[in-house]
């Protein structure tokens, strides 16, 4: 990523609407899906500055990768101990069957192979384990944001499922999620896009509109993993290890 993403993303991952909710749905989805013992082995592939640190870490024991320097450096701080830097698919370093959980959260996108990628991962967890991962949702909502965030690319729900039932892990569960905001989401880009200025701004809005939309987004922790959500910006899938 651009470095002033990881700026960002360390001023803001406190507040921002979409940080916070995405832990209330990600925190979820772990609870009903993955529903980890209580001293789980947990693995955040591509962590960042640490943000989701405090959420995973009710559900186990974290370890966690960040290639970025400045961004492991924060991350650290944040969770106490070294962070590994071990690139995907390679994951040097990192032991194989040892994690319960290993979560990789708008990661995936990144990667070039990704379905090497996912063979690796799948080294990585125990018998049984299981990996949760989240990527951007249809090709066709590319914006300025997946430019400056370095994205190979999106992906469509079909798309997303067969990648995982060519890898060796077992897909248990796949969907969309920030699906209520999608109909406002895919009216600002198609408007910014007719306009020629799109905004790959990420800045916090006003702070009751950033309440409303942290409340709507996190609406969505009732209903994932229990129902199937509509289309919306983003996919999740849970997949274990055999």
């Amino acid at each position: 990523m651009e470095r002033s993403v990881y700026q960002h993303m360390a001023e803001l991952d406190e507040r921002h609407w979409w940080y916070c909710a995405r832990r209330d749905v990600l925190a979820a989805l772990i609870r009903h899906l993955v529903k980890p013992s209580a001293d789980a082995a947990i693995l955040e592939i591509g962590c960042g500055t640490g943000h989701n640190f405090r959420m995973l870490g009710e559900f186990g024991l974290v370890d966690a990768l960040e290639l970025d320097d400045e961004a492991r450096a924060i991350a650290e701080k944040r969770l106490g101990r070294a962070i590994m830097s071990a690139p995907l698919p390679a994951l040097a370093g990192v032991p194989e069957h040892r994690y319960d959980l290993v979560g990789a959260f708008d990661v995936i996108e990144h990667i070039d192979d990704d379905h090497a990628a996912l063979a690796s991962i799948a080294t990585r967890l125990k018998p049984g384990g299981k990996f949760v991962m989240t990527v951007p949702a249809h090709q066709w909502m590319w914006s300025a944001h997946d430019t400056v965030n370095h994205h190979k690319r999106r992906y469509s729900k079909t798309g997303l499922r067969q990648l995982i039932e060519a890898s060796p892990l077992k897909l248990d569960r796949l969907g969309y999620f920030n699906s209520l905001l999608f109909p406002v989401a895919v009216a600002e880009r198609m408007a910014s896009k007719a306009i020629g200025k799109e905004n790959a701004d990420l800045g916090i809005p006003p702070a009751p509109l950033n309440a409303a939309l942290r409340r709507t987004f996190a609406a969505e922790r009732h209903l994932i993993g229990r129902v199937p959500l509509p289309s919306g910006l983003s996919l999740f899938a849970v997949a274990s290890a055999t």
